[in-house]
């Protein structure tokens, strides 16, 4: 199956949605509902709004769902680049992993992930290994 991947531009840059990678924690729709609104159709607005406000609010989706690309060329956070890799449990969510990743199914095939990369930790995510939102359907708990 192949990924879907959205591109929305505002001649300064093009922010990036890979729904697959979405565990719907709606930090974008909190922290910036002008641009991100799932109510509707795209959902993601760009006008209106300082591209530095929405590449701030791009920075903070948990899964590495949403990113963006500079007019410029520049990807992301290049210069930020990240050249090791931090595991965060998050509460009664996913494991976040932050850095450039490899990872290998069941079938041998091997994806490459980089930047965020968000794993189940409920064990009832439909997207496995990756986190699909679950936890809050099921209510999710993590121990201590």
């Amino acid at each position: 199956m192949t990924d879907i991947i959205k591109h929305y531009d505002n001649g300064e840059i093009t922010v990036i949605w890979q729904p697959s990678l979405c565990i719907h924690s709606a930090k974008c729709f909190a922290g910036l509902p002008s641009v991100f609104n799932p109510r509707k159709k795209p959902w993601i607005s760009m006008e209106g709004v300082e591209t530095a406000q929405i590449i701030e609010q791009v920075q903070k989706c948990p899964s590495g769902a949403l990113s963006y690309k500079e007019s410029s060329g520049v990807v992301g956070n290049d210069e930020n680049e990240l050249k090791e890799v931090i595991i965060e449990p998050t509460v009664n969510g996913p494991l976040i992993v932050y850095g450039t990743i490899s990872i290998k199914h069941e079938d041998g095939a091997i994806i490459q992930r980089e930047n965020k990369t968000a794993f189940c930790r409920c064990g009832e995510s439909s997207n496995k290994p990756f986190c699909d939102g679950t936890h809050k359907k099921i209510n999710f708990t993590s121990s201590k």
